[in-house]
């Protein structure tokens, strides 16, 4: 089981790390941020479109935020052609989920959330901790792949381990 602390320390892990990796992007063209790199998002902007469409999804299921704009996953890749509006409304987002954590009780944490997923096409049931985990799990992992595809482009990539964050 996890804890209140332990999730405002994810959430404020989530927003320096989303800041380092968008300050790593604003560092090249929209052309290449939009490349396609052959990733499983296709491209740098695809992928932190889908991380910001899940991180809404998943606020939406767990604090009852509004719904993403794009419906399902396929059009999670486009939900924001604009990188500046994608930043901004990470930047939104992140203090959100900050907010959402510091206010977390360990009730919040107990028992199962039911929902249905468009992913998998049925409706999914897990205990309320472990898609909590998942809602930072999903996002570290698919920031890794833009981690990757940054040092590609030959951009300097920001530390992202979590015992050093300042």
């Amino acid at each position: 089981m996890i804890t209140p602390s332990y999730v405002a320390t994810l959430a404020a892990h989530s927003r320096w790390v989303n800041d380092g990796i968008f300050a790593g992007c604003d560092q090249l063209s929209d052309a290449d941020r939009k490349k396609d790199c052959g990733a499983f998002f296709k491209s740098i902007h695809g992928t932190l479109n889908h991380i910001l469409w899940a991180n809404q999804m998943w606020m939406h299921r767990l604090a009852e935020t509004p719904a993403p704009i794009a419906a399902a996953i396929p059009g999670s890749l486009n939900q924001y052609e604009s990188y500046d509006d994608l930043k901004r409304e990470r930047e939104v987002l992140d203090d959100v989920i900050r907010d959402w954590a510091a206010d977390l009780d360990q009730s919040a944490l107990e028992g199962n959330l039911t929902w249905y997923s468009g992913s998998s096409g049925r409706e999914m049931t897990h205990p309320r901790w472990i898609l909590i985990t998942h809602l930072f799990n999903h996002q570290i992992h698919h920031r890794g792949q833009v981690h990757c595809l940054l040092t590609q482009f030959g951009v300097e990539t920001p530390v992202t381990d979590l015992p050093m964050m300042p």
